[in-house]
């Protein structure tokens, strides 16, 4: 019985752990993504469009932006499951 609640108490400290490094990882994933994209794209200024109410820009970088952003959550919710169903085995 008290290697179930130690296992339990692990797997919290794991979830807990996991998601403050995956709220950071997806915060600087938000930063870095655009600031990349802007990179890639050197003959295209992608805020400036938008500013002048380009929409195909706007949903272009929109887009790849918010898939970016996605994936990474995606990778991290796999993460802090993995590390979950660890603490419990």
């Amino acid at each position: 019985m008290v290697e179930t609640i130690r296992n339990i108490g692990w797997s919290l400290v794991f979830s807990v752990v996991g998601a403050v490094i995956g709220m950071i990882l997806v915060l600087v994933s938000s930063l870095i993504i655009p600031w990349l994209l802007d990179r890639l794209t050197p003959n295209i200024d992608e805020l400036k469009e938008i500013v002048r109410g380009n929409q195909a820009v706007a949903e272009y970088f929109g887009r790849l932006v918010s898939a970016a952003i996605v994936g990474v959550s995606i990778v991290v919710a796999a993460a802090v499951l993995g590390g979950i169903l660890a603490a419990l085995h």
